[in-house]
């Protein structure tokens, strides 16, 4: 058995999709354990994906033969893909209800079981059936059988099966898409909903992809041209990393590349929205009633008057606005100062006492906090409200 190692640019694209595939799963899946389905059939899909061009990758530049007993391992996921792909389409158009989605998977279940006949085979076996599929005119090894790899002669036609699976369940996820744009009177074709245009855009790619598979599977046979959607798949991996970048929030708030990922709230129970209403109450205290003037203010007992764990209005604090709760009590508290400062026409208020009336125990801590967020003292703003 011989490696013939081949590396084209087009097998540097895929490793790259590949590898960049399977980051980008577990943040979608991340997000689908929060009650997200949508997302995390999404991220199942593009892992499952990923493992599927893996392995072409490797059959296409010849390292499988150093992995021969694996080869195949990403074949039942081929039966995986039609049915993530429709369930994400179903919990994308409509909050589905629960169902039994597991029965969707029962062909991909078997079929992994059904292969340990292959996998058990000795890897003489599997070294030609790499050479049948990618390079057929060589010579094949001697193999002895101990058991067949397909006793059900089901394998001579896991291709097409595949192929149908696929297709049934791309049309129905189109045929989805089609009766729920109907019911929000649109049309198809002109569609004002961004969570449609998605679906729809989502749909045509995977049509695509099946034609790229039909294509390479008619014209090259066997599977010598999988490289051709294996590229499709990866260059829609690029975009969608991209994507994911370009809406990130990181740039927004201070970071370096070379640092850990800020674990503090990694265990939080919070969602989005849980996050963005305790913002609004955050706000209300400090705006509405004015809790930061209280000199004896602090994160717990906020906490109590907006009916939440002091970890959870730290957490909001630092992840919502970027800052921590002093920090956050200084600049309302300094907002308030200036605001008091201009409407003094004459110059009556003492600096401990606009101290005191923000919530200041001491002149020393209000001159810090003021100069720190407004790089004057407060009688040097004073002075330049004068000049104006």
């Amino acid at each position: 058995m011989t490696a013939d190692i081949h590396i084209s640019i087009f097998d540097l694209l895929i490793y790259l999709g590949v590898f960049q595939g399977i980051l980008i799963s577990w943040f979608f899946i991340k997000s689908g354990l929060n009650d997200r389905k949508a997302n995390l059939y999404q991220g199942l899909m593009l892992l499952s994906l990923s493992l599927m061009i893996f392995e072409e990758l490797l059959n296409d530049t010849g390292y499988i033969v150093y992995l021969l007993p694996i080869s195949n391992f990403s074949e039942p996921l081929n039966l995986a893909i039609g049915p993530l792909f429709y369930l994400y389409v179903k919990n994308s158009l409509t909050a589905a209800k629960k169902s039994k989605d597991y029965l969707h998977f029962v062909p991909m279940v078997f079929w992994a079981f059904y292969m340990v006949f292959y996998f058990v085979q000795p890897n003489e076996m599997k070294y030609n059936s790499y050479l049948w599929d990618k390079h057929p005119g060589r010579q094949m090894l001697d193999v002895v059988y101990r058991i067949s790899d397909d006793p059900l002669r089901i394998g001579d036609y896991i291709n097409e099966l595949t192929g149908l699976s696929f297709a049934l369940y791309l049309i129905s996820s189109a045929v989805l898409l089609v009766m729920h744009s109907k019911s929000q009177a649109q049309s198809i074709f002109r569609l004002k909903d961004d969570r449609l245009k998605v679906v729809r855009s989502s749909v045509f790619h995977f049509f695509i992809i099946l034609a790229l598979y039909t294509f390479a599977d008619n014209y090259f046979g066997r599977d010598v041209g999988d490289y051709i959607p294996a590229l499709y798949i990866s260059f829609m991996i690029y975009t969608a990393s991209f994507q994911l970048l370009g809406n990130s929030k990181f740039l927004d708030q201070p970071h370096f590349f070379l640092e850990f990922p800020n674990i503090k709230y990694r265990k939080s129970s919070l969602s989005e929205a849980d996050k963005d209403l305790i913002l609004e109450k955050i706000k209300t205290e400090m705006e509405s009633n004015m809790y930061f003037v209280n000199n004896m203010a602090s994160l717990s007992d906020l906490a109590k008057r907006v009916h939440q764990s002091s970890h959870h209005i730290s957490q909001v604090i630092n992840e919502k606005l970027n800052k921590n709760f002093f920090e956050l009590l200084a600049v309302y508290r300094v907002e308030h100062a200036k605001r008091l400062i201009g409407e003094d026409k004459e110059n009556k208020l003492t600096v401990e006492e606009l101290a005191e009336m923000v919530g200041y125990n001491s002149k020393s801590s209000f001159n810090s906090a003021f100069k720190s967020i407004t790089s004057k003292t407060p009688s040097e703003f004073r002075k330049s409200l004068r000049e104006v």
